[in-house]
């Protein structure tokens, strides 16, 4: 269900509708699907996964974090993949961590001031964002900014205090947050009886072989634990000696 396979099933349903359809061309839109990913853990795993996406053609919407402590978006060899996804033509975009804020004046600052210095740092205007863990308050709030997007803007995404299944909403949201699909499967079946449709998606539970939650999860940690031995000795040579030790005694244990 996670394989790449799989997604590029997701993506031939997506144009077979002739919907598909970035954020801001779907203001002016009375049908469409909008796919977007939320970057927790892994520009590796999002930078992939737009190489499944360019090879049919296909481009979307990719929010990074860069409060996350997992990886660093403003390291060169991140910045460099990152730049490379937006002149492929993908959106990126800011995956905005509440951290703690709960005033809605202070949320909106951070944003925007996050947003410039991000726009700054990469080259190119940055106008959209996620909100990672979005609290009910954040939701029902309905945040609009002069010129940047709100994913979860009411254009895109119909928030309800309590959900209803069988309720029909404006717009359909399918997210595969915890490597389980919420709110249906982006499929014909759920697709059917929807004109406006949001699906969210999390590059690191997406491989090429496809993994249940606890092997994905595995497989995730050595990655990154590779990436770790890696980021030590090009900073230094302190470890050289002992670089080819870590990596073989770890991946001796998987």
């Amino acid at each position: 269900m996670f394989s790449f396979n799989d997604y590029k099933a997701i993506i031939g349903l997506i144009k077979a509708t002739g919907w598909a359809a970035d954020y801001q061309r779907a203001l002016t839109k009375d049908r469409f699907i909008i796919s977007r990913h939320d970057v927790e853990y892994s520009v590796d795993r999002a930078y992939a996964l737009s190489r499944v996406e360019d090879s049919m053609d296909f481009r979307s919407n990719y929010f990074f974090q860069w409060t996350n402590n997992s990886y660093n978006i403003l390291s060169r060899r991140n910045m460099e993949k990152i730049k490379d996804m937006h002149e492929r033509g993908h959106h990126i975009g800011l995956h905005f961590a509440l951290n703690g804020l709960t005033d809605l004046d202070a949320i909106k600052k951070q944003i925007v001031r996050e947003i410039n210095i991000l726009s700054e740092m990469f080259g190119f205007a940055i106008d959209r964002f996620s909100i990672h863990r979005p609290s009910v308050d954040v939701l029902r709030a309905n945040i609009k900014l002069p010129g940047i997007i709100n994913a979860y803007q009411d254009d895109f995404f119909t928030f309800r205090e309590q959900v209803d299944e069988k309720e029909l909403l404006p717009i359909k949201y399918f997210s595969d947050a915890n490597h389980i699909w919420r709110y249906g499967y982006p499929d014909e079946a759920g697709f059917a009886g929807h004109t406006k449709i949001q699906i969210l998606t999390h590059p690191f539970a997406w491989t090429k072989a496809g993994y249940d939650n606890f092997v994905n999860y595995q497989t995730l940690v050595k990655e990154k634990y590779g990436e770790m031995v890696e980021s030590i000795d090009n900073e230094c040579k302190d470890f050289g000696e002992y670089k080819e030790y870590f990596m073989e005694s770890f991946n001796g244990k998987l």
